[in-house]
């Protein structure tokens, strides 16, 4: 009888994945499975010029081309479907994005690590809270100048000697030299990502925001910052590296579904 219960509570959920800069879908393939195998179903999408799509990411001219595909996604939701979005690192702009949106499509989000501001980069204050401060490392970045040397960057990539110290410091060697063979440059205009307007829809979703500790790359200084700033529903506390989908899968998956259970009111 309590079987039948429990089984008749059980309800799946339908989880949305948005990867950061220079990863894709595949970087979440151990979270997939976990939340798979737990009856759940699970979207991984690879976002203009990422993972396996075919665009160059210097051909990427703005953050609405590089968000597209999560904007196709969600447009193509059924009627009355709501999903959980769940971001990584610059992912959470996209992801607050598509809150401007597609607040009636979205039961709840989560950010891992992730850029959280409400309307993207549009004041100095945003910059300092959400874009990497990465100069203690030196040279990280590889640039490249599809326009010519007289303009702006259109892509950037993280050098590879800077990967794991960065990245996946904590994370299974296995993992990081995996993510060194499939990280892509990623568009520059990401980090010109502004979007206005939708903030009333945006607040009206519930947040959890999931900050990583030992983080290399969006410094947990710059995670309160943003919490501090736009405070979410919950904070949940990981002693991980910046890619926890990596350092500690079993754990995120089950903060990810406490969270997606939870009655945050």
């Amino acid at each position: 009888m309590a079987e039948e219960v429990i089984a008749e509570a059980f309800q799946p959920q339908h989880f949305v994945f948005v990867h950061g800069v220079g990863h894709g879908a595949w970087c979440w393939f151990k979270l997939r499975h976990l939340l798979e195998a737990s009856g759940h179903r699970v979207s991984c999408l690879d976002l203009t010029s990422a993972g396996i799509d075919r665009t160059g990411a210097d051909s990427v001219r703005s953050f609405e081309e590089y968000d597209k595909p999560l904007f196709d996604f969600m447009s193509a939701l059924p009627d009355g479907e709501k999903v959980i979005l769940v971001g990584h690192s610059a992912g959470g702009l996209c992801v607050t994005h598509a809150m401007h949106e597609f607040s009636d499509k979205i039961k709840l989000s989560i950010f891992i690590a992730a850029t959280m501001l409400p309307s993207g980069f549009c004041s100095e204050e945003d910059a300092i809270d959400g874009i990497p401060d990465l100069t203690k490392y030196g040279d990280v970045y590889e640039l490249t100048f599809g326009l010519g040397r007289g303009h702006s960057p259109t892509s950037m990539a993280l050098r590879k000697e800077f990967q794991r110290p960065i990245l996946y410091q904590l994370s299974p060697e296995e993992d990081s030299t995996l993510a060194s063979m499939l990280l892509r440059p990623w568009p520059s205009a990401v980090a010109r990502a502004t979007f206005r307007g939708g903030e009333e829809k945006a607040n009206k979703v519930r947040r959890v925001f999931i900050r990583t500790a030992h983080d290399n790359m969006v410094k947990p200084e710059q995670q309160d910052a943003m919490i501090r700033r736009w405070p979410p529903c919950e904070v949940v506390h990981m002693k991980t590296d910046h890619c926890p989908f990596f350092s500690a899968p079993a754990e995120l998956s089950e903060i990810i579904l406490k969270a997606s259970t939870s009655n945050y009111n």
